[in-house]
């Protein structure tokens, strides 16, 4: 099966390729298919829910490009910020392009400075839709995956707020896990391999 995955993140577009490996699908993104990026593409986003957000992205790729689409939407969620960023987790201090990263991370430490490091409690959520056709119904999977915010970053790798995200199953920050052990613990990769499992019973 050819398989269009809806992200214009080299970071999502890394992992996903890791995830797939090995296995009977050929992945596409946008620029694989000549699919510019247009402005109507800044309003995919606009929903308060995961869930919205990432069906909308996979209705809106799979009719510019005619493949069979997959689109998550993920975010991490800081008890002590009332579950912030969540879904605005990428665009959280409003810096777009290579330096969104640093920025987000800036931001949330600062907003976090006060609380101490028993109550830095936070999670990151992904949520996948799969659409066959543009009007298919979607199948949606979801993943958790829990652990801490830091008061400093820790590690080069991963991507987001990964160096701050420290994963009491890893005993280390997503930023210092190799990528395969980040994969069988994150979100992602837990949201990811349950995709998998749903699209090998439909091939």
């Amino acid at each position: 099966m050819k398989l269009l995955v809806a992200t214009r993140s080299p970071g999502k577009a890394r992992e996903i390729r890791e995830l797939f490996a090995g296995l009977p699908f050929e992945l596409a993104f946008p620029p694989d298919q000549f699919l510019q990026r247009l402005p109507e593409e800044a309003d995919l986003e606009q929903s308060a829910s995961y869930l919205e957000n990432a069906v909308a992205k996979a209705r809106y790729f799979a009719t510019r490009s005619g493949l069979p689409t997959v689109a998550d939407d993920s975010g991490l969620e800081v008890e002590a910020l009332g579950g912030a960023p969540g879904v605005r987790s990428a665009r959280f201090s409003g810096v777009q392009g290579s330096g969104a990263d640093a920025a987000n991370n800036a931001l949330l430490l600062e907003k976090l400075a006060a609380v101490p490091e028993d109550q830095r409690t936070a999670r990151y959520r992904c949520v996948v839709a799969f659409l066959a056709a543009p009007s298919a119904v979607p199948e949606i999977v979801e993943a958790t995956c829990e652990g801490f915010i830091l008061t400093a970053p820790r590690g080069q790798g991963g991507f987001g707020y990964d160096p701050l995200f420290f994963a009491p199953e890893l005993k280390m920050t997503f930023g210092e896990a190799p990528p395969g052990a980040k994969h069988r613990m994150s979100h992602r990769g837990r949201a990811f391999r349950a995709l998998i499992e749903v699209l090998l019973r439909r091939a």
